[in-house]
């Protein structure tokens, strides 16, 4: 059975990105001259999954050791972020009586 092409989003820009069973939006950079660059994508696969997409290139310390504290921090605050994003899909309790 051939599988039908996904609709365009509201998001997309409906141009080359959208192929190979997805649509991707236009990049939205953060871009900190001398110090990194990071590159965010919007993403729906043909399978109706929606996800963000995140590249992230930071200028590391010539020092092996100033470069290992660099990138365990990164990891460290990347996996924070990762459960923050996770956790504020969910609705927030509503609160009892008064407060």
């Amino acid at each position: 059975m051939k599988r039908r092409p996904t609709p365009h989003t509201d998001w997309c820009p409906r141009d080359h990105r959208c192929n190979l069973g997805e649509h991707r939006s236009e990049e939205m950079v953060v871009d900190l001259p001398g110090y990194g660059r990071a590159v965010l994508n919007r993403v729906a696969t043909d399978y109706g999954t929606g996800h963000a997409e995140i590249r992230i290139r930071v200028v590391l310390d010539p020092a092996e050791p100033a470069a290992r504290r660099q990138l365990a921090t990164m990891l460290t605050d990347l996996r924070a972020l990762v459960i923050r994003v996770a956790i504020s899909a969910r609705p927030t309790p509503a609160r009892r009586g008064r407060w």
